[in-house]
This record gives C-alpha cells, sequence and structure tokens, in this order.
C-alpha cells in the first residue's frame, strides 16, 4: 500500500509543477505566459446633479428681495390711499363760506398720489420676475430687469415724495417773503395726514434703495 501510493504522489508531482507560472517581476512569466492582472475595481459613476455652489446664498438674496419688495408695495401704496383719502372740514362755517380742504386742491399733492399709485402698481405687475429669481436664482434677465425697474420707480417716488414735503413745510411754516399763512393752525388733521403720507412715501423710497442693492449684490455674485 505505500509503494503504491507514493508511485501516485510522484506521478501528480509534475503536473502540479507544470501548472505554476513563476513571475520575473515584469508581468511575464519566466515559462513565457503572461501574468494575468488583478480585476480592476468598478469605478461607480453617479447621475445625480451636485448643486451650484452660489445657488443658496442667490436663493437667500432673492427671497430677501421678495420681501423688501412686498414692503415697498405696501408702503407705495399706502402712502397714495392716505394721502387720496385726506380732506378735512372746518365746523364753523357758513351759508356762503365754508373752509374746506382737500387733497386736490394741491397739485403737488395729486402727482404724490398718482406716482406712488403707479409705483405701487408696477411693483405688483412685475412681483412674478421676484418669484422666478426664487425658483431660478441663478437666472439674470429677470434679476437685471428688476434692477433697473427698481430704479426708475425710486427716482419716482423719490421725486413725489419731494414735492409733497415741500408743500407740507409751507402748511405748517407759511412764507413770510411770499405773504404765505401757515394754514396748519386751522387744519390740523389735514395737515398731520399729509405729513404721515409724505413719511410713508419715503420709507417706500427707503424699500426701493435697498432692492437696488440687493439685486447689484445678486448680479455681482455671478
Amino acid at each position: 500500500m505505500d509503494s503504491s501510493k507514493e508511485v501516485e504522489e510522484s506521478s501528480t508531482a509534475p503536473i502540479l509543477e507544470s501548472t505554476r507560472t513563476r513571475s520575473n517581476g515584469k508581468g511575464k512569466s519566466i515559462d513565457g505566459d503572461y501574468h494575468v492582472p488583478p480585476p480592476v475595481a468598478a469605478t461607480v459613476v453617479s447621475t445625480k446633479a451636485t448643486p451650484h455652489p452660489k445657488g443658496g446664498i442667490k436663493k437667500g438674496i432673492a427671497i430677501l428681495d421678495f420681501i423688501l419688495r412686498l414692503g415697498a408695495i405696501g408702503s407705495t401704496l399706502g402712502a397714495a390711499a392716505v394721502m387720496g383719502n385726506n380732506e378735512q372740514i372746518l365746523p364753523f362755517f357758513t351759508q356762503f363760506l365754508q373752509f374746506h380742504a382737500q387733497w386736490t386742491d394741491f397739485p403737488m399733492f395729486q402727482f404724490f398720489v398718482g406716482a406712488n399709485a403707479i409705483a405701487g402698481g408696477l411693483m405688483v405687475l412685475f412681483l412674478p420676475f421676484s418669484i422666478v429669481c426664487i425658483v431660478r436664482p441663478l437666472a439674470l434677465k429677470p434679476r437685471f430687469i428688476l434692477l433697473i425697474t427698481d430704479l426708475l420707480l425710486m427716482a419716482l417716488v423719490v421725486v413725489a415724495a419731494s414735492s409733497a414735503s415741500a408743500v407740507v413745510y409751507l402748511t405748517h411754516n407759511g412764507s413770510q417773503d411770499a405773504n404765505w399763512n401757515a394754514v396748519c393752525q386751522q387744519y390740523t388733521d389735514f395737515c398731520q395726514v399729509s405729513s404721515m403720507a409724505v413719511v410713508v412715501s419715503f420709507v417706500a423710497a427707503l424699500f426701493l434703495a435697498c432692492l437696488i442693492v440687493v439685486s447689484s449684490v445678486a448680479l455681482k455674485r455671478s
């Protein structure tokens, strides 16, 4: 039994030796066969789009723009509504004489009401552009349109508020050189409402100035 086992082992030894390959260090075996390289790990490629690094910042700027725009709309329309309902009738009047002060008696107040109403209405119409900037924060054309519109509307509101403030100043203090008497001692309510409308209009101009700065920053970071 031992002799047969030794014969079997000796017969299988050359076969095992012939199947071995010894590498010479250059990827080629000494026997002439090429060494099989190890399998290369498969590279996984992700098809998911990576977010733009500036997208989050621009979206935050667009949300701030929308909030400031709502404040500007409320201020301009509020100033127009307050001045448009401004009138006062003094309690002492006769059958032929009535002391009545109304905003339509002053051309500057008429321009004030019209300018603020136009500014507020246009900002409402351009409000979808601000929403587009929130949805697509990297879009440049809507932001540029808003910037140009805000510049024009701020100029309109500032001119209207400045002209109305000159009339309010005259109604409060008068002018000795022109012999214009101050009427606010009699028309106290009318003057107070006029002053409040002018202040609200200047607040709207401040909102528009902030909108211009926000739009400029958004365009600069593009």
